[in-house]
């Protein structure tokens, strides 16, 4: 029997043990020590620009704070990627602003300049104002398209709060993702690139945002001998303990991020030639993702399958895939929120599928999960490709199958044959 192939699990490098022990042998089992300020420094020298980073239990915690460091506030309205999963919208409501959602382009799947314009541009006809700041997602590990939508929010004074959460190790013209906005968001959920079991982490600019950061993160206490609040606080830092996690994780990081390009790589050559199947690729020189889940799109009237065939296949062999993330203007908590667009990120939600690509995945894992997706759309007779089986088994076990089902059904047949004639 076949193990079960994950979307993309954590990868535990060994290292991870030592830090975490040191901790416990020290006592440093609180949200702070020895553990987070090494790894904060392991980011921030390989995030290089001498950006600084704070460690935070979550990449919602740093949007939220991003929010909150950027004088976002109730009747502000924040632009922001419509394709995207959840957390990059909710901290605009955590402080009481309006999300103003904006579609995506179809290179790099992520926020359009065009529909980013014309969002600023009919809230200031319909306010009075611009929006405060503007929240770009570099999805899957794909860059946005920085330099345009850096250079339209510094034309109308927007904010620019990058969602690096899934694009540690990705680059932009040679740049880190996660360096270009004022402020920048990381996750290091169980599932990302590298994790911290749960967490996540600010970049900042200044060591003004890392003295505010840390403040709201810790509940906001004055500077007083005793426990005093003038403002409202959070309970938003990184333990010790993850943040050993985290600094075993830095040791191997560069290794993720070439394993997962490799699996890109690896299904990018085992679907050459599958009409009706587009793998997201770089659209460019420019563009370095990390590919940290690699995306297929499926067109129904070629392959013969929806994403959701093919998912439901998929998990009847034993392989974890994921249709691509419902945009945020389709979601019902946010139905009231105004969107620009046309409709890109909605054929994208339908006609797309995330691939298991997880970087502890060994090639024969990618190919089986090919070969099965393949065999799906032959078994619906509508692709011309025929592939050459890898694992003649596979054929053997459908043959097999649809003999016995052959069977049963003859079977069936005859015993309503019998009784009809003895009634």
């Amino acid at each position: 029997m076949r193990e079960q192939i994950y979307l993309s699990l954590a990868h535990m490098s060994g290292y991870e043990q030592e830090f975490i022990a040191e901790a416990f042998r020290t006592n440093w089992v609180v949200p702070l020590g020895p553990n987070v300020d090494a790894f904060e420094k392991d980011l921030s020298l390989y995030l290089g620009n001498a950006r600084p980073v704070v460690a935070l239990s979550s990449g919602t915690a740093a949007i939220h704070l991003a929010l909150l460091l950027s004088g976002v506030k109730a009747g502000d309205e924040v632009i922001c990627q419509s394709f995207t999963f959840a957390a990059s919208a909710y901290p605009i409501v955590y402080q009481q602003a309006t999300p103003i959602f904006v579609d995506s382009e179809s290179d790099t799947w992520n926020m359009d300049p065009h529909w980013f314009r014309k969002a600023i541009e009919d809230r200031l006809e319909k306010t009075g104002k611009v929006p405060k700041a503007v929240i770009p997602v570099h999805l899957y590990g794909m860059p946005a398209q920085m330099d345009e939508i850096g250079s339209i929010a510094e034309e109308y004074g927007l904010i620019v709060i990058e969602d690096a959460a899934e694009a540690l190790g990705s680059e932009y013209k040679g740049i880190k993702c996660g360096t270009f906005g004022r402020l920048a968001a990381l996750s290091f959920n169980g599932n990302k690139i590298i994790t911290t079991s749960g967490g996540g982490a600010l970049i900042c600019r200044t060591p003004e945002d890392v003295r505010e950061t840390i403040f709201y993160s810790t509940q906001a206490r004055d500077d007083a001998p005793y426990y005093q609040h003038s403002r409202i606080g959070y309970n938003y830092r990184m333990s010790n303990i993850c943040a050993g996690i985290g600094r075993g994780q830095m040791k191997v990081l560069d290794q993720h991020v070439t394993r997962r390009r490799r699996i890109h790589d690896l299904y990018k050559e085992l679907f050459s030639g599958v009409e009706g199947l587009t793998i997201q690729e770089n659209p460019s020189p420019d563009y370095h993702s990390n590919f940290w889940l690699t995306c297929i799109l499926l067109d129904p009237e070629v392959t013969g399958v929806t994403p959701e065939m093919a998912r439901q296949y998929l998990a009847g062999h034993g392989i974890e895939s994921r249709p691509l993330w419902k945009p945020m203007h389709l979601q019902p908590v946010f139905s009231a929120s105004p969107f620009y667009g046309d409709g890109t990120a909605e054929r994208l939600f339908e006609t797309g599928l995330c691939l298991p690509s997880g970087s502890a995945l060994t090639d024969e894992q990618i190919r089986y999960v090919a070969e099965c997706l393949m065999t799906c759309m032959e078994e619906n007779k509508k692709n011309p490709v025929r592939v050459k089986r890898l694992r003649s088994g596979l054929l053997r076990t459908n043959k097999k199958k649809k003999k016995d089902e052959t069977i049963t059904l003859l079977y069936s047949i005859y015993r309503v044959i019998s009784w009809m004639y003895y009634c």
